[in-house]
C-alpha cells in the first residue's frame, strides 16, 4: 500500500488550504533512503526536522521500528503524534517511534539519518557535527529540501564533518544530499555575542542568532520603565515567543521574574543560556510551549511579543493571530499585551479584536510597538 501522505494534517499547527504536512522533498527523502532503509535493525534509524511526521510515519509504514525522532519545534512533534493517533485508527501501521532532544543519545549508533536541510547554515552545522560524533562509522545521511531554500553552502558545510557528500538528481523542484564518512564530530553549544553589556546565547536554529533583531530592539526601548502589574514571583512578566531569551533577560536584569515561553526547543536551551550568562538565571523560567498553554486562563498581567510572520518556511499571516489568541486567554482582565510588528502587517484590527482596546506606543520606519489591555468582551468570549 502506498503511504496516504497526502492525508496528513499539520494540527496543531496554523491549518489552511495552502499549507500542507508533506512535499515533493519529504517524497523524494523516503525514495532515495528506500534502499538503505530496507532491512535496518530496530532502533537504528533516526529522522531528524520532520516537519509534521511525514517521514516518520511513511518510514514506519515501511516497517522501520525503532525509530527515533527529533523536531525542533513542539507543534511538529504534536502533530506527528496526532497523525500516528489517526492513521492507526484507520489501520495504518505506524508505530515504532519516539521523540527526543536533539543530543547524543538520538543519534548514538544511528545508521541511517533522514534529515530535512534547515535553512540556517548554523543549524546544519550543529546537526551535522552532532551527527558526525554519535552515529555509526558507517552512516548513511540523507538531507533533502526545496530546491529554493538550498544553497551550495550546505554542501560545504556537510563536507567539514563527512568525507563524501553525493547530490541527487532534483525532482520536483526538491533535491537531496547523500553524506557519508563522518569525521570531526562535536557536541553543539550556544554560540555568544556581547551587545551593550548584554551578553546573548543562541544555537544555530534559533530565530536572529546572537543578534539582537531590529524589532526586539525597537520593543525593548520602548516598554515601559515600571510595571503596575507582574515582575513577582507569583505573576511574572511573560517573554512569549522568546527566542534566544533576550526580552525576558533584560527585565529580569531590573530585578523583575520573568516567563520565557518558545515552541523551539533550540530556543529554550539557548534562552536558558542567556539568562545565565547574564546572572539572572534565579529570576528567568525557561519553557517549552506551544505558545502559553501550560499557563492557566486570566492568570497573566504582562506579556511582551515578538511575533513571527512565517510558519516553518512560509511567510503567513495566521502565525500571530493564533499567538495573539492564547495571549489573551492567559491574560487576566485589565491585564496588557505589548506587541511589536512590522508596521506593513497592520495587526492593530486583530489585536482589538482578540485582546482588546489597542493604543499604539511607538512607530519608526519599519515598526509599529502596541499595548493592548484584556477587555471584558474579550474575557468573556
Amino acid at each position: 500500500m502506498t503511504f496516504p501522505l497526502d492525508t496528513l494534517r499539520r494540527w496543531p499547527d496554523v491549518e489552511a488550504p495552502d499549507l500542507q504536512a508533506a512535499d515533493a522533498a519529504d517524497r523524494l527523502l523516503l525514495d532515495e533512503s528506500a534502499d538503505a532503509r530496507a532491512g535496518l535493525a530496530d532502533g537504528a534509524l533516526v529522522v531528524l526536522g520532520d516537519g509534521y511526521g511525514a517521514l516518520t510515519l511513511a518510514a514506519a509504514s515501511d516497517g522501520a521500528r525503532g525509530i527515533r525522532v527529533h523536531q525542533d519545534a513542539l507543534t511538529g512533534e504534536r502533530a506527528l503524534a496526532a497523525n500516528a493517533e489517526r492513521l492507526a485508527a484507520e489501520g495504518v501501521t505506524v508505530d515504532g517511534f519516539r521523540s527526543m532532544p536533539l543530543d547524543g543519545e538520538v543519534l548514538s549508533g544511528a545508521e541511517v539519518v533522514l534529515l530535512r536541510l534547515p535553512r540556517s547554515l548554523d543549524e546544519l552545522d550543529d546537526v551535522a557535527a552532532l551527527i558526525a560524533q554519535h552515529a555509526a562509522p558507517g552512516v548513511q545521511v540523507f538531507a533533502g529540501g526545496r530546491i529554493k531554500h538550498m544553497t551550495v553552502a550546505m554542501n560545504d558545510v556537510l563536507r567539514r564533518y563527512f568525507d563524501v557528500v553525493d547530490v541527487t538528481h532534483a525532482r520536483q523542484k526538491s533535491r537531496v544530499l547523500i553524506a557519508r564518512g563522518p569525521r570531526n564530530g562535536r557536541d553543539p553549544k550556544p554560540r555568544r555575542a556581547t551587545h551593550d553589556g548584554l551578553t546573548v546565547c543562541a544555537l544555530g536554529g534559533v530565530f536572529a542568532g546572537t543578534s539582537i533583531d531590529l524589532g526586539t530592539r525597537f520593543l525593548l526601548d520602548s516598554l515601559p520603565e515600571t510595571f503596575a502589574g507582574g515582575g513577582t514571583a507569583d505573576d511574572p512578566v511573560i517573554d512569549m515567543a522568546c527566542g534566544s531569551g533576550v526580552v525576558a533577560t533584560i527585565l529580569a536584569r531590573r530585578g523583575l521574574h520573568a516567563y520565557a515561553s518558545d515552541q523551539s526547543s533550540a530556543a529554550v536551551i539557548s534562552a536558558r543560556a542567556t539568562a545565565e550568562a547574564n546572572g539572572v538565571a534565579e529570576l528567568v523560567t525557561v519553557v517549552r510551549d506551544d505558545a502559553l498553554s501550560s499557563l492557566a486562563d486570566g492568570s497573566a498581567s504582562f506579556i511582551a511579543l515578538n511575533p513571527p510572520f512565517h510558519v516553518g518556511a512560509v511567510v503567513h499571516e495566521g502565525a500571530a493571530p493564533r499567538l495573539f489568541e492564547d495571549a489573551s486567554r492567559a491574560l487576566r482582565h485589565g491585564g496588557e499585551l505589548w506587541t511589536v510588528w512590522n508596521s506593513a502587517l497592520l495587526y492593530r484590527p486583530a489585536l482589538e479584536r482578540i485582546v482588546g482596546p489597542t493604543r499604539q506606543i511607538a512607530r519608526n520606519k519599519k515598526f509599529t510597538v502596541t499595548a493592548s489591555v484584556r477587555s471584558a468582551s474579550a474575557y468573556d468570549r
